[in-house]
Formats: structure tokens, C-alpha cells, sequence
């Protein structure tokens, strides 16, 4: 799915890809992620990204891949959206350093449908490197809450550079991002939502 595609996110059900990545045509890598966070809301998965902050707070989400962060914006608003988290984080076993600037849910997305397509949380953001001004992709986490708690659905697109430059063509977005980085971010998104899950309906509960 091409981003500019996007809103199909918003159909009823599940879309053919809903876990694994796949190469789009310009080059890009796709990653979808799904997964069940027991307990949890959609409500508190925004508040989440509004009250994250230290990099004790950061490696809660993932004790052995989340190394550091910082924050750059607001705080303590329960906003995030204008932010930038700037991170260093292990995906497949490689540092990545990273500049995740959030956006909102309607740069990408026809939020007017969120009621109907019964979305409770969106987070969007740009994303890029945290030692040179290279942006490199996008992400999109969405919730449907369930009588479990909530789906997250997942989605990256990796090699959509600015500038673009940088990989101008299929074959150099391709070198730039190998499915084997398919595979690492995919675990990797896996394991923090699922990390997440398991103290985030406490911790929302302590906070409110």
C-alpha cells in the first residue's frame, strides 16, 4: 500500500497485509504491524505519546532495544503532535538514531472518518536521521478498541527521502532500506507495543 493510499486504514475489517512488509514499486519498504494490546485504549495510547519523556520512561516500551531519548516540544499539555522525539534505539541489533517529528493524523489520513471507522487513536509522524537534516520515511500507529482493549495497527514507509536526492531511484531506496530491515522493524514494533500494553493501563490509571 502506497501512503497516499492511506485511508484505506479506514475500511471495515482488515486489509490484506496487516503483518509482514512488502517492496512497493518506487522502491519504498512497507512494514505492517499488528497487534493486541490487552487492556489498553486508544485514548490511552495518544495519552501515552503526550506523557512519554525521559529515556527511564523510554526503555519501559523496550528494555533491551530503547537506549536513550529526548524530547523536543511541549510537555506535561498531554500534546505531542509538533514534537520531535529524538531517539537511539537497537532495530535488528543495529543503532539506529533517529528524528520522529509528530504530525497530524490529517496530513495522512481523512480524519473526519475516524468516528465510523472506528478509530479511538491515531499517532503520525515523520521520520529521519537524528546526525544529518534527511528525513526518510513515515509512520502511522492506529487503534480500533476491541472488548479486549485495542488493536494497533501498525504502518512504515521507509525510502521516501527529503531530500530526494539522497536515493533517487528505486534501486538506491532499495539499497537504502533491505527487507531485512523489513524484518528487524517488524519484531521490533511487535515487541514494544506488546511491552507497552503490559504497563500502560496501570500507569494511565496512576495518572488519572
Amino acid at each position: 500500500m502506497k501512503l497516499e493510499h492511506a485511508n484505506e486504514l479506514l475500511r471495515p475489517g482488515y486489509l490484506a497485509l496487516e503483518s509482514g512488509y512488502t517492496r512497493l514499486p518506487d522502491g519504498q519498504l512497507h512494514v505492517a504491524c499488528w497487534t493486541t494490546m490487552h487492556g489498553c485504549s486508544g485514548r490511552m495510547v495518544e495519552w501515552w505519546f503526550g506523557f512519554l519523556e525521559t529515556t527511564e520512561q523510554y526503555k519501559w516500551w523496550h528494555p533491551l532495544d530503547h537506549l536513550w531519548c529526548e524530547w523536543k516540544g511541549e510537555r506535561g499539555t498531554g500534546r505531542f503532535i509538533g514534537g520531535e522525539h529524538h531517539v537511539h534505539e537497537k532495530i535488528g541489533g543495529e543503532l539506529q538514531k533517529l528524528r520522529i517529528q509528530f504530525r497530524e493524523p490529517s496530513d495522512y489520513l481523512d480524519a473526519s472518518n475516524f468516528g465510523e471507522a472506528g478509530i479511538s487513536g491515531a499517532v503520525c509522524a515523520r521520520v529521519g536521521s537524528l546526525d544529518a537534516p534527511v528525513q526518510a520515511g513515515h509512520l502511522i500507529h492506529l487503534c480500533r478498541d476491541t472488548a479486549y482493549g485495542c488493536e494497533m495497527r501498525s504502518r512504515f514507509w521507509l525510502g521516501d527521502f527529503d531530500p530526494p536526492e539522497v536515493a533517487p531511484d528505486p534501486a538506491a531506496r532499495t539499497a537504502a532500506f533491505p527487507d531485512t530491515v523489513g524484518e528487524a522493524l517488524l519484531k521490533h514494533c511487535h515487541e514494544e507495543m506488546s511491552y507497552l500494553a503490559g504497563f500502560l493501563p496501570e500507569l494511565y490509571e496512576k495518572h488519572h
